[in-house]
């Protein structure tokens, strides 16, 4: 697995630098990528709340229940509601991956970083509501992208348009877990 993560993360520098090469910069599929990375940024917090509650990192209810409600709002924009659950469970397995990395790390060293109570209810999931909203709107706006052939390539090239401009390492936690965010982003 983690081979083929790292042969995936990979493959989307390389796409990405061939389109720097040839002057592409402009990927109508960069602000669903900054969305999911956003997302994939409150990951930590939830971990701080499971970490301070002892919950469980998998909460097969709450995950049910985000996907039936971003599949209640993509029908409502004319989405096919299979693909926005893919895109939705793409988006959870990444966020858990985050999670579990962040846990593991913790238990490793026997503490997590000193921070402020966590309330996953009335901090959390707000933020993450209205960033499903978002997602939602940008599945919507780049329909057409995401049906097209070369949408693997473009979702490939945002991700690594991201990761360099965030500096990050190809093999980072951050960039596995977009990469596996934005998995199912192709309309198939």
């Amino acid at each position: 697995m983690q081979r083929y993560e790292k042969s995936l993360t990979l493959f989307t520098l390389l796409i990405w630098g061939m389109g720097m090469a040839s002057g592409e910069t402009d990927n109508p599929l960069r602000p669903l990528v900054e969305t999911s990375a956003q997302r994939l940024h409150i990951a930590e917090r939830v971990a701080l709340a499971k970490w301070d509650s002892g919950a469980a990192v998998e909460d097969g209810a709450r995950e049910a229940k985000v996907i039936q409600s971003a599949v209640k709002d993509g029908n409502a924009l004319g989405l096919d509601s299979t693909q926005v659950e893919a895109f939705f469970g793409a988006q959870i397995e990444a966020n858990k991956l985050v999670q579990y990395s962040l846990l593991a790390d913790w238990r490793r060293v026997g503490r997590v970083p000193v921070h402020a109570p966590v309330d996953l209810v009335k901090e959390v999931r707000p933020q993450l509501d209205e960033i499903e909203k978002r997602l939602i709107a940008e599945l919507s706006d780049t329909l057409s992208v995401r049906s097209a052939t070369s949408c693997s390539l473009n979702v490939a090239k945002a991700v690594g348009e991201y990761v360099d401009a965030h500096k990050l390492k190809a093999n980072s936690l951050d960039a596995v877990a977009l990469d596996r965010a934005m998995a199912a982003t192709c309309i198939k």
